[in-house]
């Protein structure tokens, strides 16, 4: 098994889903940066996930990468939630999203705002205004959720 699924099964095991874990390096320092997502939907959100289960998930990720780590050398170890507005990268990011407002921009530098309804195969359906807009997933250059207040 691979770190990444070793990882998402002990995301699973919490009742928690692995959203994404990434090597990123700020302000001259390595991270390894867990993001999960609660599983429970609430009022066609997802909840959010408390301090607590971030403890709780470094508590049993941090013996894993004792033995496997994720980088040579030096780093630190961070879980928490992707947070309200972050990027999508991968179709999965996409079908975790499913509910929530996109911003994309596309291959042919055209900007579309919408909110995600679903996913079926490459293909994204978005409601925006008073239609529904395919887009096929290889034609998204850059997306991100963002909250309306």
């Amino acid at each position: 098994m691979s770190l990444n699924s070793d990882i998402e099964s002990i995301v699973k095991s919490v009742g928690l889903e692995l959203y994404d874990a990434v090597i990123v390096n700020e302000n001259d320092e390595t991270i390894f940066r867990v993001s999960v997502l609660s599983s429970e939907i609430v009022d066609e959100k997802r909840k959010g996930i408390s301090l607590d289960e971030c403890v709780e998930l470094t508590h049993l990720i941090s013996p894993l990468l004792d033995v496997t780590p994720p980088v040579s050398g030096e780093y630190r170890l961070e879980v928490g939630s992707p947070g309200i507005e972050r990027k999508l990268t991968t179709l999965a990011h996409f079908k975790k999203s499913v509910g929530d407002n996109l911003s994309l921009l596309l291959n042919e530098k055209e900007k579309i705002k919408g909110k995600l309804i679903k996913v079926e195969g490459n293909k994204l359906f978005l409601q925006k205004d008073d239609e529904i807009v395919e887009i096929d997933f290889n034609d998204v250059k850059k997306a991100r959720t963002y909250f309306e207040w």
